[in-house]
């Protein structure tokens, strides 16, 4: 004859407790928040190559003089080096489409 008092003693612990009974919580204010050398902390939906280019997408674009980094070259006629955020985007002045996108330029 088998005693069914004896089956729970078989059942494998719940596996979200681990012996902390906290109920999964993690402790998040000893975390270091700031972000590694060359990542920004915040970095918004990232403009891609044949995407319009938006102003309100960008509230710190600027229009630039590629001669003052070396990473960019002189703009086709009709295009224009645009910086928003950390990137240099070359930009079709009546259209709008992005050519080119060179990340990191400013970081």
């Amino acid at each position: 004859m088998v005693i069914p008092a004896a089956t729970p003693a078989l059942a494998d612990p719940p596996r979200h407790q681990n012996g902390r009974h906290d109920n999964d919580r993690r402790d998040f204010r000893h975390d270091d928040h700031r972000a590694g050398p060359g990542y920004s902390r915040y970095q918004p939906n990232p403009f891609r190559k044949g995407q319009r280019f938006e102003q309100r997408r960008a509230p710190n674009y600027r229009v630039i003089d590629y001669r003052r980094y070396h990473r960019l070259h002189a703009p086709p006629r009709g295009y224009r080096w645009v910086q928003s955020g950390g990137d240099a985007l070359l930009v079709g002045i009546a259209t709008g489409v992005i050519a080119s996108v060179v990340a990191g330029t400013f970081n």
